[in-house]
């Protein structure tokens, strides 16, 4: 197993779906819906991109790409179909993309330890859990070969020694990661119980965000809004929404607006 590291994973989006394109270009599977900005790279490196739900159907690309645990609905899939996933676009020489950049905070299995059998990149953020999105820290892990392309794209000084440094550190404590993993699953909890207050029920997400399905969803997003309390809507999906945790200080201004909805 071998690690690039990259400012942000979104810098290493296009990196890797050019990868697929050299390879032969083609088809780029997304296991959707999910994070848009997978699409839009696979598109960026000329892939023709098919977003679907059936999971069977990713093996049609030379690209398959899934986000596990996935943003925003929270689903997971399971280890075992990943790998046999991975075994299907090894053998046709395409490559399977597992972004789990919310890892962190899920129960989920994760397949970076599969990488060096080949034909598999598992993506991991550091920006999310560590609350840091702003140092622009991203890892690509994958077979010795992969990663050896993904640094060749990337160049030299990809990522600052100030990032390294915090990361390292940060990485380490695994005392904070326990109690934030604990603190984040009560917030979660607190949330879903505020939500329930209002008539709105969790559809999925994770410990850092909640998935809302609701028929008011455009009502409970203008309602928020003019609160000064900004939560994301899908103009594609406009039932769906997602809400992250408050801020310890904003926790009564949410819960009351919750409440008036």
């Amino acid at each position: 197993m071998h690690v690039a590291a990259g400012p942000g994973t979104q810098i290493l989006l296009p990196v890797i779906a050019g990868l697929a394109a050299d390879w032969g270009g083609g088809k780029a599977v997304v296991l959707s819906p999910t994070y848009a900005e997978h699409a839009r790279a696979a598109r960026l490196a000329g892939l023709e991109v098919t977003e679907t739900e059936d999971m069977e159907r990713l093996a049609d690309g030379r690209l398959a790409i899934i986000v596990n645990p996935n943003n925003p609905t929270g689903r997971i899939v399971q280890r075992g179909d990943l790998l046999t996933l991975a075994a299907v676009m090894r053998a046709k020489r395409g490559l399977l993309v597992v972004d789990e950049a919310f890892m962190d905070v899920s129960e989920a299995e994760s397949v970076a330890g599969a990488v060096d059998a080949g034909g598999l990149v598992v993506l991991r953020s550091f920006g999310k859990f560590y609350g840091m999105a702003g140092l622009r820290l991203g890892f690509a892990i994958s077979h010795p070969e992969t990663v050896v392309k993904v640094e060749s794209r990337l160049g030299p000084w990809a990522v600052s020694g100030p990032a390294l440094h915090i990361a390292g550190e940060a990485l380490a404590d695994a005392d904070w990661q326990k109690a934030m993993r604990e603190k984040l699953k009560a917030d979660a909890a607190r949330l879903d119980a505020v939500l329930a207050e209002a008539g709105i029920s969790v559809a999925g997400g994770t410990s850092l965000f909640r998935f809302i399905r609701d028929t008011r969803a455009q009502a409970i997003f203008q309602h928020l809004g003019e609160r000064g309390i900004i939560i994301r809507r899908f103009a594609e999906r406009p039932g769906d929404l997602r809400i992250g945790l408050p801020a310890a200080e904003d926790w009564p201004r949410v819960e009351q607006a919750l409440r008036t909805i």
